[in-house]
């Protein structure tokens, strides 16, 4: 029974596997609904959480992210921890155009998974920079 469990719980990684790269494949090649941001302030909150982790220039990001957060009255602390769409963000929570919650965090670290993420983090980047001019 043991080689019986191990197969079947080899087929089911096997299946995980397959599931999680076609899903990373569609994010990469669809359309940017799935990895823009509904709003501003959660957009604000993703981009710091790709500055932190290394998958955007950390100054430029940070820079836009502060003055979207002065344009939406989100600059003190205080103000930006009771706005959870922000503090999704931070977590790496990307509440997207699509109406999906995409959480950043369980992608994994593939090279696929970090291109995935790679691109949320620039669509949101350009989303702030629009959002600025």
């Amino acid at each position: 029974t043991a080689v019986v469990i191990n197969m079947t719980e080899s087929l089911w990684i096997g299946v995980a596997a397959g599931l999680l790269l076609g899903m990373l494949t569609g994010l990469l090649n669809g359309g940017s609904q799935s990895l823009t941001s509904s709003s501003m302030n959660n957009a604000a909150g993703i981009m710091s959480y790709c500055a932190k982790q290394k998958l955007a220039s950390a100054t430029n990001t940070e820079n836009i992210k502060n003055q979207v957060l002065d344009k939406l009255g989100l600059s003190t602390p205080e103000k930006q921890k009771q706005d959870t769409s922000y503090l999704d963000g931070l977590q790496g929570l990307l509440n997207s155009k699509n109406g999906q919650q995409l959480d950043l965090n369980t992608l994994g670290n593939s090279s696929l998974a970090k291109q995935v993420k790679t691109k949320a983090c620039d669509l949101v980047l350009k989303q702030g920079v629009n959002f600025l001019s």
